[in-house]
């Protein structure tokens, strides 16, 4: 509910271009989502609030744009949330994509329950599967929702990694490297607090105790060749791994707002070789 927020904040109050235009963000969130605001710039402050917002919609973005470049027959979001894309994208399911949207069963069911309030459309392309990364595999939740392993596919895996023991993020990342290949994950994961510049401490200071407080303890935090010996180790190949400099000059650098990406967290494309 706080990335949908951020979300869908980054196109209600920042001037176009938007970096990513999730319009059901705040419709998904419902009218609970001021509060919800109010409560991320109590803890972080307004600064640290759009810091969030921007690395939100950054992320969403990236991995859209990676989706839309490949030749893929499904896409999963593994931790989905109060993901939009099978609302905000119907022609793709028109046009052949599968969406698998994998999380906690808890999330999920409050998500469905949402779905259905709102009367949005469901679609036999569209497919939920509840699950727990610290329980169980990913295989074993995809396989039960009729995932085709031999055919390519994209997951996403956004703002979960830090959430998770590494034993929990190595299993899902052996079960992944066992799709189709050409297949290709996008995750983010939290850099190690020794790469951080003063405002990311800060983040990870106001931040991490708001994840704690509401019990999702950050378990996992990498410096960038930890998080590729990692992806490696489970027999995935790094395709794209940029740096803060890059993500800017490739979102933000003709931006006149000041809006720009922190060393924080880091968005990371491993391929099923």
């Amino acid at each position: 509910m706080m990335a949908a927020t951020c979300r869908g904040l980054h196109r209600l109050q920042v001037r176009p271009p938007w970096v990513f235009d999730d319009y059901l963000a705040l419709v998904l969130v419902g009218p609970g989502w001021p509060g919800i605001r109010d409560e991320l710039i109590d803890v972080l402050s307004e600064t640290l609030f759009w810091i969030t917002s921007a690395m939100t919609v950054t992320r969403a973005r990236s991995t859209e744009e990676r989706l839309a470049a490949g030749a893929f027959d499904q896409y999963v979001l593994l931790g989905a949330g109060l993901d939009s894309f099978a609302w905000r994208r119907p022609d793709a399911l028109t046009a052949g994509l599968r969406v698998f949207e994998v999380d906690h069963p808890a999330s999920q069911a409050w998500k469905l329950a949402r779905v259905a309030e709102l009367g949005l459309p469901t679609s036999d392309r569209h497919v939920f599967a509840p699950l727990d990364f610290e329980v169980e595999t990913v295989a074993t939740g995809l396989d039960r929702v009729g995932f085709d392993w031999t055919k390519p596919a994209f997951f996403s895996w956004l703002g979960v990694v830090p959430y998770l023991t590494v034993d929990a993020i190595e299993a899902t990342l052996r079960s992944l490297a066992k799709a189709a290949p050409g297949s290709e994950i996008a995750l983010t994961y939290l850099i190690d607090e020794s790469r951080m510049e003063e405002i990311g401490l800060t983040m990870l200071d106001r931040f991490g105790g708001l994840a704690a407080s509401v019990g999702e303890p950050f378990h996992t935090m990498w410096k960038p060749d930890e998080a590729e010996a990692c992806v490696r180790r489970c027999g995935l190949e790094v395709v794209d791994h940029p740096s803060r400099d890059e993500i800017h000059a490739r979102y933000f650098a003709a931006r006149a707002d000041g809006l720009a990406p922190i060393t924080f967290e880091q968005f990371l494309v491993v391929a099923v070789a």
